[in-house]
Protein backbone atom coordinates (compact mmCIF):
# COMPACT_ATOMS: atom_id res chain seq x y z
CA UNK A 1 0.00 0.00 0.00
CA UNK A 2 1.31 3.43 -0.92
CA UNK A 3 0.07 6.90 -0.05
CA UNK A 4 0.56 10.42 -1.30
CA UNK A 5 -0.48 13.83 -0.05
CA UNK A 6 -3.22 16.03 -1.38
CA UNK A 7 -2.99 19.79 -1.91
CA UNK A 8 -3.79 20.42 1.76
CA UNK A 9 -0.69 18.47 2.79
CA UNK A 10 -2.76 15.63 4.25
CA UNK A 11 -1.61 12.08 3.68
CA UNK A 12 -4.17 10.21 1.62
CA UNK A 13 -4.37 6.62 0.49
CA UNK A 14 -3.02 5.76 -2.91
CA UNK A 15 -2.71 2.15 -3.90
CA UNK A 16 -0.06 1.54 -6.52
CA UNK A 17 -1.00 -2.14 -6.67
CA UNK A 18 -3.42 -4.10 -8.81
CA UNK A 19 -5.82 -5.16 -6.07
CA UNK A 20 -6.90 -3.91 -2.68
CA UNK A 21 -9.05 -5.49 0.00
CA UNK A 22 -10.09 -2.16 1.49
CA UNK A 23 -13.84 -2.02 2.05
CA UNK A 24 -15.85 -0.27 -0.66
CA UNK A 25 -17.51 3.07 0.03
CA UNK A 26 -18.68 4.37 -3.33
CA UNK A 27 -19.70 8.01 -3.40
CA UNK A 28 -20.72 10.50 -6.07
CA UNK A 29 -19.16 13.90 -6.53
CA UNK A 30 -19.57 16.83 -8.90
CA UNK A 31 -16.87 18.75 -10.74
CA UNK A 32 -17.13 21.84 -12.92
CA UNK A 33 -14.47 23.47 -15.06
CA UNK A 34 -14.80 26.06 -17.85
CA UNK A 35 -18.61 25.82 -17.53
CA UNK A 36 -18.61 22.07 -18.20
CA UNK A 37 -20.11 19.87 -15.49
CA UNK A 38 -19.01 16.34 -14.63
CA UNK A 39 -20.14 13.64 -12.22
CA UNK A 40 -17.70 11.07 -10.83
CA UNK A 41 -18.08 7.93 -8.78
CA UNK A 42 -15.24 7.47 -6.29
CA UNK A 43 -14.38 4.87 -3.67
CA UNK A 44 -11.97 3.99 -0.92
CA UNK A 45 -8.47 3.03 -2.09
CA UNK A 46 -8.34 5.60 -4.90
CA UNK A 47 -6.56 8.95 -4.83
CA UNK A 48 -8.48 12.10 -3.85
CA UNK A 49 -11.82 10.36 -3.44
CA UNK A 50 -13.60 13.38 -1.90
CA UNK A 51 -12.98 15.86 -4.70
CA UNK A 52 -10.81 16.50 -7.73
CA UNK A 53 -7.54 17.60 -6.16
CA UNK A 54 -5.99 20.99 -6.83
CA UNK A 55 -3.02 19.55 -8.75
CA UNK A 56 -5.21 17.62 -11.17
CA UNK A 57 -7.45 20.63 -11.74
CA UNK A 58 -4.42 22.84 -12.37
CA UNK A 59 -3.06 20.29 -14.83
CA UNK A 60 -6.37 20.19 -16.71
CA UNK A 61 -6.61 23.98 -16.89
CA UNK A 62 -3.02 24.31 -18.08
CA UNK A 63 -3.43 21.75 -20.85
CA UNK A 64 -6.66 23.41 -22.00
CA UNK A 65 -4.89 26.78 -22.09
CA UNK A 66 -1.83 25.48 -23.92
CA UNK A 67 -3.18 22.93 -26.39
CA UNK A 68 -5.69 23.55 -29.15
CA UNK A 69 -6.47 20.25 -30.87
CA UNK A 70 -4.41 17.20 -29.84
CA UNK A 71 -5.34 14.05 -31.75
CA UNK A 72 -4.45 11.59 -28.98
CA UNK A 73 -3.95 11.74 -25.21
CA UNK A 74 -2.62 9.23 -22.68
CA UNK A 75 -3.45 9.78 -19.00
CA UNK A 76 -0.95 7.77 -16.91
CA UNK A 77 -2.06 6.90 -13.38
CA UNK A 78 -5.60 8.01 -14.16
CA UNK A 79 -7.30 6.94 -10.93
CA UNK A 80 -11.07 7.21 -11.30
CA UNK A 81 -10.56 9.31 -14.42
CA UNK A 82 -11.04 13.04 -13.76
CA UNK A 83 -8.15 14.25 -15.92
CA UNK A 84 -8.65 11.98 -18.92
CA UNK A 85 -12.44 12.26 -18.93
CA UNK A 86 -12.39 16.05 -18.67
CA UNK A 87 -9.87 16.38 -21.49
CA UNK A 88 -11.89 13.92 -23.60
CA UNK A 89 -14.95 16.15 -23.23
CA UNK A 90 -13.11 19.26 -24.40
CA UNK A 91 -11.00 17.52 -27.06
CA UNK A 92 -13.86 15.46 -28.46
CA UNK A 93 -12.01 14.63 -31.68
CA UNK A 94 -9.04 13.16 -29.79
CA UNK A 95 -8.55 9.52 -28.87
CA UNK A 96 -8.03 9.36 -25.11
CA UNK A 97 -6.52 6.39 -23.28
CA UNK A 98 -6.40 6.28 -19.49
CA UNK A 99 -4.35 3.73 -17.56
CA UNK A 100 -3.75 2.71 -13.97
CA UNK A 101 -2.41 -0.35 -12.16
CA UNK A 102 -5.25 -0.22 -9.61
CA UNK A 103 -8.15 -2.43 -10.70
CA UNK A 104 -10.62 -0.55 -8.52
CA UNK A 105 -9.59 2.74 -10.11
CA UNK A 106 -10.03 1.30 -13.61
CA UNK A 107 -13.50 -0.04 -12.75
CA UNK A 108 -14.45 3.44 -11.58
CA UNK A 109 -12.93 5.04 -14.68
CA UNK A 110 -15.02 2.74 -16.90
CA UNK A 111 -18.15 3.73 -14.96
CA UNK A 112 -17.30 7.43 -15.11
CA UNK A 113 -16.70 7.33 -18.86
CA UNK A 114 -20.26 6.04 -19.26
CA UNK A 115 -21.68 8.35 -16.59
CA UNK A 116 -20.36 11.41 -18.43
CA UNK A 117 -21.35 10.12 -21.87
CA UNK A 118 -17.77 10.15 -23.16
CA UNK A 119 -17.42 8.37 -26.51
CA UNK A 120 -13.74 8.96 -27.27
CA UNK A 121 -12.03 7.51 -24.18
CA UNK A 122 -11.06 4.12 -22.82
CA UNK A 123 -9.53 2.95 -19.53
CA UNK A 124 -7.14 0.02 -19.29
CA UNK A 125 -5.23 -1.71 -16.53
CA UNK A 126 -1.51 -1.17 -17.04
CA UNK A 127 1.54 -1.00 -14.80
CA UNK A 128 2.76 2.37 -16.05
CA UNK A 129 3.40 1.77 -19.78
CA UNK A 130 3.45 -2.03 -19.61
CA UNK A 131 0.30 -2.55 -21.69
CA UNK A 132 0.35 0.70 -23.65
CA UNK A 133 0.56 0.32 -27.41
CA UNK A 134 0.98 3.05 -29.97
CA UNK A 135 2.15 6.63 -29.59
CA UNK A 136 0.32 9.74 -28.45
CA UNK A 137 0.45 13.46 -29.07
CA UNK A 138 0.03 14.24 -25.37
CA UNK A 139 0.81 12.37 -22.18
CA UNK A 140 -0.62 13.82 -18.97
CA UNK A 141 0.09 12.62 -15.46
CA UNK A 142 -0.43 13.44 -11.81
CA UNK A 143 2.04 10.78 -10.69
CA UNK A 144 1.75 8.76 -7.46
CA UNK A 145 4.52 10.56 -5.58
CA UNK A 146 4.36 8.35 -2.50
CA UNK A 147 4.86 5.25 -4.61
CA UNK A 148 8.48 6.37 -4.64
CA UNK A 149 10.86 8.20 -6.93
CA UNK A 150 11.60 5.07 -8.94
CA UNK A 151 7.97 4.82 -10.09
CA UNK A 152 7.60 8.55 -10.69
CA UNK A 153 10.83 8.79 -12.64
CA UNK A 154 9.89 5.78 -14.76
CA UNK A 155 6.63 7.50 -15.70
CA UNK A 156 8.56 10.61 -16.73
CA UNK A 157 11.59 9.04 -18.39
CA UNK A 158 9.75 6.41 -20.43
CA UNK A 159 7.11 8.83 -21.68
CA UNK A 160 9.29 9.68 -24.67
CA UNK A 161 8.92 6.12 -26.00
CA UNK A 162 5.14 6.59 -26.17
CA UNK A 163 5.03 10.06 -27.72
CA UNK A 164 4.84 10.98 -31.38
CA UNK A 165 7.48 13.32 -32.78
CA UNK A 166 6.71 16.78 -31.37
CA UNK A 167 4.49 15.13 -28.77
CA UNK A 168 4.49 16.52 -25.23
CA UNK A 169 4.25 15.32 -21.65
CA UNK A 170 2.57 17.45 -19.00
CA UNK A 171 3.18 16.49 -15.36
CA UNK A 172 1.98 18.12 -12.15
CA UNK A 173 4.18 17.80 -9.08
CA UNK A 174 4.43 19.81 -5.87
CA UNK A 175 7.74 21.55 -5.33
CA UNK A 176 8.05 20.02 -1.86
CA UNK A 177 7.46 16.55 -3.30
CA UNK A 178 10.23 16.59 -5.85
CA UNK A 179 9.31 18.93 -8.70
CA UNK A 180 12.91 20.07 -9.12
CA UNK A 181 14.30 16.53 -9.40
CA UNK A 182 11.45 15.59 -11.75
CA UNK A 183 12.36 18.55 -13.95
CA UNK A 184 15.97 17.34 -14.10
CA UNK A 185 14.85 13.83 -15.07
CA UNK A 186 12.74 15.23 -17.89
CA UNK A 187 15.60 17.43 -19.08
CA UNK A 188 17.86 14.38 -19.32
CA UNK A 189 15.23 12.20 -21.00
CA UNK A 190 13.95 14.79 -23.49
CA UNK A 191 16.73 17.35 -23.70
CA UNK A 192 14.24 20.00 -22.60
CA UNK A 193 11.76 20.82 -19.85
CA UNK A 194 9.95 24.00 -18.95
CA UNK A 195 7.73 25.06 -16.10
CA UNK A 196 4.56 26.24 -17.81
CA UNK A 197 2.61 27.01 -14.64
CA UNK A 198 3.27 27.51 -10.94
CA UNK A 199 0.52 27.89 -8.37
CA UNK A 200 0.23 27.19 -4.65
CA UNK A 201 3.41 25.16 -4.63
CA UNK A 202 2.45 23.05 -7.65
CA UNK A 203 4.52 23.00 -10.81
CA UNK A 204 3.27 22.00 -14.24
CA UNK A 205 6.22 20.60 -16.18
CA UNK A 206 6.27 20.15 -19.95
CA UNK A 207 8.76 18.37 -22.19
CA UNK A 208 8.62 17.93 -25.95
CA UNK A 209 9.84 14.95 -27.93
CA UNK A 210 11.95 16.44 -30.74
Amino acid sequence: MQSRTNDRGEEVEHYFTENTEVEHNIKEMKFEINYEKFSFSTDNAVFSKARVDFGSELLIKTVLNEETKPDSILDVGCGYGPIGITLARFYFDAIVCMCDINNRAIDLAHANIKKNDIKNAEAINSNIYGDIKGKYELIVTNPPIRAGKKVVHEILEKAKEHLKVNGKIYAVIQKKQGAESAKKKLEVAFGNCEIVEKKAGFWILRSVRN
